[in-house]
């Protein structure tokens, strides 16, 4: 009889180890379907694949100066007294406008009263003998010569009344130009030859750049050159006119001269040139469409059939909010924008409706 009831006893006393190897079991499974299921999804917006081209620039830094032929420099033409000085520094003028009044000096007021009373003496002279030869008291060739003594005062007395001897005279702009210096001051005396004012020619500035050597064979002269203004954000469009073909030894560069636009940029200006040399072609993709993997290589997303498929890419240039890609695409497939952040290879994807915004997908995406 107590062997009949210890088979029982034992059963009772192991029920609680097979109900603990039941429960490992069953977690075991739940373990292991976990691990076989689905990747989670991820909420995305996508925008078709598209090849297309962008412009390859170079870009250099430089100063706007005066063409070599586009300066003057205004000089006295006779010694004389400065009267006015209607200009200054920076100034830009238009052709004809007053520069500079000149004041005959002393020296220059008897050399100017010389000459008049020197052609006054002879053309008397002149009157004269053409009398005498009348009479048959001259001959020809002393009435030539009279008349050459004439001719010669003549030609001096003109000659500093064109030079603004015979009273005050005003140096004018020949042209719309720019003043650069001025050296004039009034009641001061200048000989002649003395330089008073620099103008250059409005339209004669250029921009002279510096490109680094194994980027100045791409440029050329004619290639179109998108000019800004150092700390500013408007452009100008201009074209490079001459390569030099010498590096300099001050900079390590090969200069470089850009025709800027009239009356736009003033000498001493600084400006930043970006230099169309050519075109990339390849995908154009936006910026944040190309992410960095843990390696430093670049990639993009792509949906395919709603999975995500991680390519490894090229960036053949950047500009702006623009990439120039290359790589193993699938032209048919769209490019994941928002959302590639959290894609992994394989992952399925559950797309944004259409118009949504970046902002609520990626609000989307991160919720899930």
């Amino acid at each position: 009889m107590r062997e009949r009831l210890a088979l029982p006893a034992l059963l009772l006393a192991a029920l609680p180890l097979l109900w603990l190897c039941a429960c490992s079991r069953e977690a075991a499974a739940d373990s292991d379907d976990e691990a076989g299921a689905t990747p989670a999804s991820v909420l995305v917006q996508t925008q078709p694949l598209q090849q297309g081209s962008l412009p390859r620039t170079v870009t250099a830094y430089g100063v706007v100066q005066a063409e070599p032929d586009a300066q003057n420099s205004m000089v006295a033409p006779v010694a004389a007294q400065v009267g006015q000085v209607y200009v200054h520094s920076g100034q830009a003028v238009r052709a004809g406008a007053p520069l500079v009044q000149l004041l005959p000096s002393p020296p220059t007021q008897a050399g100017y009263a010389q000459a008049v009373s020197s052609l006054k003496v002879a053309t008397e002279a002149t009157q004269h003998t053409r009398a005498l030869l009348a009479q048959f008291l001259a001959t020809q060739q002393q009435l030539a010569d009279a008349e050459k003594a004439q001719s010669d005062a003549q030609v001096a007395l003109d000659a500093l009344r064109a030079q603004g001897a015979g009273g005050p005279r005003t140096l004018r702009a020949p042209f719309d130009a720019i003043v650069t210096h001025v050296t004039a001051t009034v009641r001061a005396l200048v000989s002649e030859g003395s330089p008073l004012v620099d103008i250059v020619r409005s339209n004669g500035l250029v921009l002279m750049v510096g490109v680094a050597p194994d980027a100045a064979g791409t440029v050329g002269a004619g290639n179109p050159v998108s000019i800004t203004p150092v700390g500013e954000s408007r452009t100008y469009q201009g074209r490079v006119l001459e390569r030099g073909s010498i590096v300099q030894a001050d900079s390590g560069l090969v200069p470089v001269q850009i025709m800027l636009p009239p009356r736009q940029f003033m000498p001493g200006e600084s400006a930043q040139a970006s230099i169309r040399v050519g075109d990339v072609s390849g995908y154009v993709v936006p910026h944040d469409a190309v992410l960095i993997d843990d390696n430093g290589n670049s990639y993009v997303v792509q949906a395919i059939d709603g999975t995500a498929r991680v390519v490894n890419v090229q960036v053949l240039d950047r500009q702006d909010t623009r990439d120039v890609i290359s790589g193993a695409l699938d032209a048919r497939a769209p490019l994941v924008l928002t959302g590639n952040y959290q894609a992994q290879d394989g992952m399925k994807l559950r797309f944004a409706p259409a118009g949504a915004t970046p902002a609520a997908a990626a609000a989307g995406a991160a919720a899930h």
